[in-house]
């Protein structure tokens, strides 16, 4: 019994997307807690969003280069603080929206982790560590090939 559900979650974990929920939700909490630390520390929510941000891209190049996405090389940071800025630029965008309709920043940030850590994710995927960066991923319906990255 117990062999067969360590079989289950090693199976499970080797699915990239299983491993961003699991990973995206480490990040998520991460990221909201500075956020609403710092807007408990009196900052204006688009500041809030910006030391947040600094202090979670350094923390998520880690875990999603390392948890994910098996390939953590320091020249990768780069492209990984670009896509931040973009998201950056949606969130204070969205945050905004939410102001305008009376949603305060502590409901608008928390409603948006879920969709923006979806975004981040797809953005990660394909601008900064690519598609098929994995380490072990879910393979082809009867097929057990590696990629190019698994044999490093």
């Amino acid at each position: 019994m117990i062999k067969s559900v360590i079989d289950l979650i090693r199976k499970l974990l080797s699915i990239q997307l299983v491993r961003f929920f699991i990973v995206g939700g480490i990040n998520a909490v991460f990221g909201y807690c500075t956020f609403a630390m710092f807007l408990w520390a009196g900052m204006d929510y688009k500041l809030a969003v910006a030391c947040g941000t600094i202090l979670g891209i350094f923390f998520n190049f880690g875990t999603f280069g390392k948890m994910v996405f098996n390939k953590l090389k320091p020249i990768l940071l780069f492209r990984f603080i670009g896509v931040y800025i973009f998201l950056y630029f949606v969130n204070i965008a969205l945050l905004k929206g939410f102001l305008m309709i009376g949603v305060n920043s502590y409901i608008g940030g928390a409603i948006l982790v879920v969709p923006m850590g979806i975004f981040a994710f797809i953005l990660h995927r394909t601008f900064v560590f690519g598609r098929n960066s994995s380490a072990v991923d879910a393979p082809q319906a009867g097929s057990l090939a590696k990629t190019a990255d698994d044999k490093n």
